[in-house]
């Protein structure tokens, strides 16, 4: 069912929506205290013994990858990068995107439809999974505790300049918009599908990838992979370039890297506008669970 009505989207402060959506998502939360600090704990021994596994990889191995530069503080670096991303798209995004199907089956995409305000952005962000946030603040705990290491280390010394950090957290945006930008993507074929209950798996397989650096797939049997989640489904950019950027692991600086984080840019642009476009789309295609 396309959308036929205007959307007086002049009049509406999104930010002041988010707010009330965020408000409300946490009072449900503290509805349910222990639950919320159970999961909480949880995510966070889970963040523990992915460390204790990665200690116990490079009590035999110096760096993930070979000259590649990743040692085990820089590595470190990107590990707290990947929980930062993956935590603000499990709180902010994956709870509405796993709903979707549902709201398709019992209509509520209807109601949705039919609000004035932008209906992604609707669907995207009503709900907030404040428990999935533990692992930010782990990541960002991590991060300080392996940057304060790379100053000593052997090889090159690191240098905080005073573009490193605003260029970190722009290309942590980058990421969580590819990531977002893909998850709507999925989520929007449930239209399609009428139910898509192995998306949550879908994106697991996919976003895997980008769980590690990009060196150790450019060779051999990775340069296909590499070449595909790179450019095409562009998920290995999205910790790679904002953890290359702060863990510096080779220096200088090739123009390679500097071109690959043009591309991040401009593929962080294109995504967004093709899953709106995929999402409009469609919606052209829906039509209401009563008709």
């Amino acid at each position: 069912m396309p959308n036929k009505l205007e959307k007086s989207t002049d009049r509406i402060s999104y930010g002041h929506v988010w707010l009330i959506f965020a408000r409300n998502s946490l009072i449900r939360e503290m509805t349910f205290r222990t639950n919320f600090i159970i999961d909480c704990v949880s995510s966070m021994c889970w963040a523990l013994m992915n460390i204790g596994f990665y200690l116990v990889i490079f009590q035999h191995a110096n760096s993930i990858g070979s000259n590649s530069g990743w040692g085990q503080a820089e590595f470190f670096v990107f590990l707290g990068t990947t929980w930062i991303i993956n935590s603000l798209m499990q709180a902010f995004v994956m709870p509405n995107a796993e709903e979707f199907s549902e709201l398709i089956r019992n209509g509520g995409l209807d109601f949705a439809i039919l609000k004035p305000i932008d209906t992604q952005f609707l669907i995207s962000f009503r709900k907030i999974n404040w428990a999935a946030l533990a692992n930010v603040f782990v990541g960002v705990l991590l991060l300080g505790v392996a940057l304060s290491t790379l100053p000593w280390r052997e090889s090159h010394a690191w240098q905080l300049e005073w573009y490193t950090l605003p260029l970190y957290l722009l290309y942590i945006g980058c990421g969580f918009v590819l990531l977002y930008s893909l998850m709507i993507c999925l989520a929007s074929t449930s239209i399609w599908l009428g139910r898509n209950q192995s998306l949550y798996d879908f994106w697991f397989y996919i976003t895997n990838f980008s769980r590690y650096p990009m060196e150790i797939y450019q060779t051999g049997w990775g340069l296909p992979l590499w070449a595909v989640f790179t450019f095409v489904v562009p998920v290995l950019v999205v910790v790679n370039i904002p953890a290359r950027i702060l863990a510096q692991p080779i220096t200088p600086t090739s123009t390679g890297d500097w071109l690959l984080a043009v591309y991040t840019l401009i593929a962080s642009v294109v995504a967004y506008f093709l899953s709106r476009f995929v999402f409009r789309t469609a919606l052209v295609s829906y039509r209401s669970a009563s008709s």
